[in-house]
């Protein structure tokens, strides 16, 4: 039986939470950790209560960031040497993402 929308939303927020700095996970690697939901679930969840942790580290599978947020983004990354595609403007996802352990 599926978890209740508000302990779905704590579960991912506790995980973004862990994500270390310089790493990443995608909306589905979110929900895969999980073993609940999937993508669209993690971004309505991100999008509605996400203000409040590492919002930056979770992103889109093909390494862009949150559109429309895309220079504060960059701007942590920076900060925290998250390792960027050439070009630097999304993450290289086989050296950034975390899975979880």
């Amino acid at each position: 039986m599926p978890p209740d929308p508000e302990e779905f939303a704590e579960l991912v927020l506790d995980v973004v939470e862990r994500i270390p700095p310089g790493r990443v996970m995608s909306y589905g690697d979110i929900a895969e950790y999980l073993g609940l939901g999937g993508p669209r679930q993690v971004g309505r969840v991100m999008s509605t209560q996400g203000g409040g942790v590492p919002w930056w580290r979770v992103i889109r599978a093909d390494g862009r960031p949150l559109p429309g947020h895309e220079r504060r983004a960059l701007e942590r990354y920076a900060a925290e040497g998250t390792p960027l595609r050439p070009g630097g403007d999304r993450v290289d996802m086989r050296r950034a993402r975390w899975d979880g352990s």
